[in-house]
């Protein structure tokens, strides 16, 4: 391609899992280790974590969660107490055996989720109403011995949060689900300028232990879905196996309603695949560690570095600036730039000193727009503003116009081949047909979605009368 401005980099559409991998490592956002499927994130990487988690961390403080930290390490005999929480993880637990020299008494559990120790806890914290209800939240790693490991999306070691709270109701946990999904779905949007679907897991995807499993899903450039982020419902399931009841008003001992929420960082591998192109990242400016980069023309002449730094001392007033003032030649400049997602840029030369301009590039669009230095501040915060809206509107116009429906099914099977993305479907609602789908064509139910809509009366699978519309994908 004349215009790939990085050769390094494998076009998307050649392919696109090694695209994946090009960018991850060009852009030096991880690096491997001495153990497989375990990370490193470099600072490039490990920034944009930073930016997610103290946004997100503020949007959950807003709505009363507390932050805690519980062990990593779970006794097997705790975990064993949830029989379908245990059985869902038993293929993916690390185990530690050995403490220094001497064999444990009993094993050791890497965390591989913290719903055991979350009701170990409360079961020990609260006795009465006036305990509830508990909103806490982690911020912490876990361990799941995955067979097949990718940067971001599926690793052994990875970062997260996770949310658990109690509460005295049905309808207080159920209310607390929905709000934190909906956290999630704001977040993605506003921040991650990622569109996503809201809905509901079947009952077959549902998390291990669960009543009812809420998820966001989003669609990456390559067609495939994402599943972004997911908030359980948990009833009172989990509170009977470990026992955490309180002394309600009436001095009656009741079960408490529990929930758990969480994203990972699995979400920098999707903002790497919804926004990025051929020439590498493109980052929102809300989550780019760097949002403008100054990058001085013929510094070499009086005054350009000068400039270069005055400039950069006023737009750190407004945004997250650097100037690259190293020996490379502006134009291997520039394409680390783009390599690295950098929102916006700011060329500037004796010639625009001269004029007192400069000139911006949009890293979203490759726009060049001349601008007064002293205007400079107002039009570096309107673009960034401008391109963080441009970015989700693009994102939204690309998944709208890969969402497809099918209403029997050969037009599904002909969909799921020839036209990657989501697909709107009927169902009957038995897991039979979920299977055969998942079997015959490789889609899995991603949602159902809160928003439905009455495609047809049958099952796209059976011919049943249909009881919800799905939308169905191939998925990471």
């Amino acid at each position: 391609m004349a215009d790939k401005k990085v050769e390094a980099i494998t076009s998307m559409d050649e392919d696109f899992a090694q695209w994946y991998t090009d960018v991850v490592v060009k852009a030096d956002l991880t690096g491997y280790t001495s153990v497989k499927g375990f990370m490193v994130l470099k600072p490039a990487g490990y920034a944009i974590w930073e930016l997610i988690q103290s946004q997100l961390d503020a949007r959950f403080k807003e709505t009363g969660v507390e932050n805690v930290y519980l062990p990593m390490l779970i006794p097997e005999g705790l975990l064993q107490k949830e029989k379908d929480h245990v059985e869902g993880f038993a293929p993916e637990v690390a185990w530690v055996t050995h403490g220094g020299l001497n064999e444990l008494q009993e094993k050791l559990c890497v965390r591989p989720t913290s719903e055991t120790l979350f009701c170990d806890f409360y079961q020990k914290d609260i006795t009465s109403y006036r305990d509830l209800p508990k909103v806490y939240n982690q911020w912490c790693s876990v361990v799941r011995w995955e067979k097949e490991t990718r940067p971001f999306l599926r690793s052994r070691e990875f970062l997260w949060q996770e949310g658990h709270t109690a509460h005295a109701t049905a309808e207080e946990a159920e209310e607390r689900t929905i709000q934190m999904l909906n956290v999630y779905a704001d977040f993605c949007e506003q921040v991650l300028a990622i569109p996503v679907v809201k809905g509901q897991k079947t009952e077959k995807e549902k998390f291990a232990g669960a009543v009812a499993t809420y998820t966001i899903e989003a669609l990456m450039h390559d067609g495939k879905a994402l599943q972004s982020g997911t908030s359980h419902n948990f009833g009172d399931g989990f509170a009977k196996a470990f026992g955490v009841q309180y002394a309600d008003k009436d001095n009656q001992l009741k079960y408490v309603h529990q929930t758990s929420w969480g994203v990972t960082t699995r979400l920098i591998g999707a903002i790497i695949m919804v926004h990025g192109d051929d020439n590498g990242l493109k980052l929102p400016p809300m989550v780019a560690p760097t949002q403008v980069m100054i990058v001085p023309i013929q510094q070499k002449k009086e005054g350009v570095l000068d400039k270069a730094e005055e400039l950069r001392e006023r737009l750190s007033k407004v945004a997250r600036v650097k100037v690259d003032a190293t020996d490379k030649s502006p134009g291997f400049k520039f394409a680390e730039c783009e390599m690295r997602g950098i929102p916006l840029r700011v060329e500037i030369g004796p010639r625009d000193i001269e004029n007192n301009q400069c000139v911006l590039v949009r890293r979203d669009t490759g726009e060049k727009i001349s601008v007064s230095l002293d205007e400079l501040e107002a039009k570096v915060s309107e673009l960034l503003e401008t391109i963080q809206k441009d970015m989700l509107e693009t994102a939204r116009a690309h998944r709208d116009s890969h969402t497809y429906e099918a209403r029997n099914w050969d037009e599904f099977v002909d969909t799921v081949e020839n036209r990657p993305g989501f697909i709107k479907a009927m169902w009957c609602g038995d897991t039979e047909c979920e299977e055969n789908i998942k079997a015959q064509t490789g889609a899995t139910t991603r949602c159902m979605p809160f928003e439905q809509e009455e495609l047809s009366g049958v099952c796209v699978c059976c011919g049943k009368p249909a009881k919800k519309m799905v939308y169905f994908g191939r998925a990471y």
